[in-house]
């Protein structure tokens, strides 16, 4: 989703946000603007397509008047990356916004959903409209209170309560120039604000600032913050303060770097086995195989969360769960399924999995007893924040897998398990998918061990074996992501083909939706992923010579399923690429291809069988010429529905 960032200080405020804004570009957009404050007033600068086009726009205007600074003690401005919502991908759609007198910049996040009332009324007080965009109302509706005798602060006040729907908004007036003004309404995508002696920032996401601050506060719902150099005061609506807790972020700038790597995709699939063991880190014991988890809830103190930490396993009645309803979005909701198997089989806790846009709309029923689980990597996808709201009000305990620190869902969450991954910039999720799983697995065993005797006692398998079985994982996908030719030879052969296939059976059936996904993500070649037992009722019309069927066939309980599945694909002249288990010789015999994943235990092998089918689009996108980091039409954090 769109990119915020906002700064007041010393240094250069247009160079700060440029860079902030290339450490958001992951987020996706169409087009790009800066708003400086100078001594000329507020200067804009627009421009569609990537920041380079933003920046070469400023180098022709760099010698413009208006880019002197106000003073010699502060440089203030705002910028921002956008993904059209409102108005198509044109200049003057591009934000930021300002009022008639050019006094007032606004940007922001999300949709306004009054904003045809609220444009219709400031038209009628005579005001001319230059774009398309609901977020042009912003700068008109706190100028028309400006005018009534208010000042900026108080304006922005009174502009930001007539909105309605999920925003984010940073603003900035001529006329009180030491204050830059953010707030967040509903789940529109974070506002994070970070504090130094002298200087204060804002942004969407945590890497548009780290290069510059690790002390940050996260606004609420319905929180305004006030950000001048060195302080920030933050406050409801109403105008009552709000103590906010400030956090300390660890993260590297240089992770957020691509390093010796060609793309941020390609540095985040080699990145998985260092991901998963920093999820491992501290929560098993591997000796006895007994799971911890360190902010999630598994019984009942008659306490509530506290800080950020949550409740840990302390002692008191075990939580007794009659099933969790899984809800997420995209590869999330594939990972989910992948959960699904992984709770039910170890813990034998039923388990729905639903698309968190499709939850609440469906009257879900939710009884006592019951968990919620979201799971989201950016911790603000709108659909899934939805869904997660819908349970709770329903009075479900409430449980969130999450990457990214102080993120909306972990902060309505009951419980949280952090998947740990660090900082993944490519659009398209790797290691947050691989990431999550092992969260769900890990959960899956602290439920049978610590959650609930009774469904322990009717398990039919060992969760502190299973546990055991993870301190291998990281060295199996090392194996795993190995150089191999086979990808490349593979992209060479069938980058111009326009359909794919992708069966799969058992736990490893979501494996093949999200490599289907992830092939027309990146490459926007057409792909389906089916259950290998589903391919007689429909999908097998579409196999003939020209069709590629990825088939997910590792030895595990339904091996002899998918051999017989294959089989079935080349009778009919199909073209097989296999995801057997290294040493399966007699699946070579059968395929056309073969890429070979570690032999592993059954349930550890999705988090193996999905590092190729990364690798596979990976690779047909590169020899495509895609943009791999960035495909089209999609953003990294989607924060409206």
């Amino acid at each position: 989703m769109c990119g915020i960032i906002g700064y007041i200080g010393p240094r250069n405020a247009t160079s700060v946000i440029l860079n902030g804004l290339r450490r958001l570009e992951y987020r996706g957009y169409d087009s790009a603007g800066i708003a400086i404050l100078g001594a000329h007033g507020i200067h804009v600068t627009r421009a569609v397509g990537k920041l380079s086009n933003l920046e070469l726009r400023m180098k022709n205007e760099e010698n413009d008047s208006q880019f002197s600074i106000l003073n010699s003690s502060f440089s203030v401005g705002i910028g921002h990356t956008r993904w059209a919502t409102h108005g198509g991908v044109t200049e003057h759609n591009a934000h930021p916004h300002l009022n008639d007198a050019g006094t007032v910049a606004v940007i922001q996040n999300g949709i306004i959903e009054n904003f045809v009332e609220l444009k219709h009324e400031l038209q009628a007080e005579g005001v001319r409209f230059r774009s398309e965009t609901d977020t042009e109302v912003i700068p008109h509706l706190v100028d028309l209170y400006m005018k009534a005798g208010m000042p900026f602060v108080r304006a922005a006040f009174a502009a930001i309560a007539r909105l309605q729907g999920s925003n984010a908004v940073v603003m900035m007036s001529a006329q009180e120039p030491d204050k830059l003004i953010a707030t967040r309404l509903g789940n529109a995508g974070g506002i994070v604000i970070g504090i130094n002696p002298d200087e204060a920032f804002v942004a969407s996401d945590i890497p548009g600032i780290l290069d510059y601050t690790r002390n940050v506060i996260f606004l609420e719902d319905g929180e305004v913050a006030i950000a001048q150099a060195g302080q920030v005061g933050v406050y409801r609506l109403d105008g009552a303060p709000v103590s906010k807790q400030r956090h300390v972020i660890a993260w590297d700038p240089v992770s957020a770097e691509k390093g010796e790597y060609r793309h941020f995709m390609q540095k985040e699939i080699f990145e998985q086995a260092r991901a998963v063991t920093d999820t491992l880190r501290g929560r098993v014991n591997f000796e006895t195989g007994e799971v911890t988890l360190e902010s999630l809830a598994l019984t009942d103190t008659g306490t509530g969360r506290h800080g950020d930490k949550g409740i840990t396993q302390s002692p008191g009645r075990p939580v007794t769960l009659s099933r969790i309803a899984t809800v997420a979005c995209g590869t999330s909701k594939h990972a989910g399924l992948i959960g699904k198997f992984l709770i039910e089989r170890i813990a034998r806790i039923p388990v729905e999995v639903d698309y968190g846009s499709e939850y609440r709309y469906r009257d879900p029923i939710v009884e006592p007893g019951m968990a919620v689980l979201g799971i989201t990597q950016s911790g603000e996808t709108a659909d899934t924040l939805a869904a997660m709201s819908a349970g709770k009000e329903r009075g479900a305990r409430l449980w969130a897998i999450v990457n990214a620190i102080g993120s909306q869902a972990e902060r309505m969450a009951e419980g949280v398990i952090h998947m740990r991954a660090g900082p993944e910039i490519g659009v398209c999720s790797t290691k947050t998918f691989l990431t999550s799983i092992v969260d769900q697995y890990l959960l899956a065993c602290a439920l049978a061990q610590h959650a609930n005797v009774q469904t322990f006692e009717r398990s039919n398998v060992d969760s502190f074996s299973l546990a055991r079985d993870l301190a291998h994982l990281p060295g199996l996908i090392s194996q795993t992501l190995k150089p191999d030719p086979i990808y490349e030879a593979l992209a060479n052969r069938f980058h111009d083909r326009r359909h794919f296939l992708f069966l799969g059976r058992g736990i490893n059936y979501p494996i093949a939706l999200e490599g289907a996904l992830k092939l027309k993500e990146i490459s926007y070649i057409h792909a389906e992923g089916y259950p290998a037992g589903e391919m007689k009722h429909g999908p097998i019309a579409l196999i003939d010579e020209r069709m590629p069927v990825v088939c997910i066939a590792v030895q595990d309980g339904v091996y002899e399923k998918m051999i017989s599945q294959i089989e079935q694909v080349k009778a009919r002249g199909g073209i097989v690429i296999a995801i057997a288990t290294e040493g399966d010789d007699a699946i070579g015999r059968k395929a056309d291809y073969v890429i070979n994943v570690p032999a592993a235990p059954e349930l550890l092998t999705p988090a193996l069988t999905a590092i190729p089918m990364q690798r596979l689009a990976y690779e047909m996108a590169v020899r495509l010429g895609c943009d791999v980091d960035q495909p089209r039409n999609l953003a990294k954090s989607v924060t409206v529905e």
